[in-house]
């Protein structure tokens, strides 16, 4: 496994449509655990192949705390519910956060490293981690939905005061 480059913005390849998946092959199963290597060496808990120069339809989430590792390849959204507005950042836009609006709830048919079909649902967290990976498959940045950016000290004050 490899850590890779993550691109950063300004870059045309995050805005492009990415392709469909077709061979599921050692290939696919490499970028897979690159993009996990790449996305666990950078403290984040998603990451989409144009993030790494890929235009394919690949994501991965990983929220941690004992879940599984979600691959998702040709992904998606089937239905969707609720909403909630929430702080987010992205690994290709370094110390940017803002206030983005995403459904509470999804549901998402995709493929596995294998190109097995499998369905999988999502509520809150892991909804919106899904969700902002999957909008960057189509080329779609989480700061073109941002209504409210936030400034690093006010999202570290807001950690404290969880804490």
């Amino acid at each position: 496994m490899a850590i890779r480059n993550i691109i950063t913005h300004p870059n045309d390849l995050l805005t492009k449509k990415c392709e469909e998946v077709h061979v599921f092959d050692e290939k696919l199963a490499n970028l897979l655990d690159d993009m996990y290597d790449t996305m666990i060496a950078s403290d984040g808990i998603g990451l989409a192949a144009p993030q790494v120069g890929e235009t394919i339809q690949v994501a991965i989430v990983d929220l941690g705390e004992g879940q599984e590792v979600i691959e998702m390849v040709n992904p998606e959204v089937v239905e969707i519910g609720g909403s909630e507005v929430e702080v987010e950042g992205c690994l290709s836009f370094p110390d940017i956060y803002g206030e983005v609006e995403r459904p509470f709830y999804v549901k998402v048919e995709a493929q596995d490293r294998d190109g097995a079909l499998y369905e999988l649902e999502a509520e809150d967290y892991e909804a919106r981690a899904i969700l902002h990976e999957i909008d960057h498959l189509h080329g779609v940045l989480f700061t073109t939905k941002i209504t409210r950016y936030v400034d690093v000290e006010e999202l570290e004050n807001e950690l404290e005061e969880e804490l």
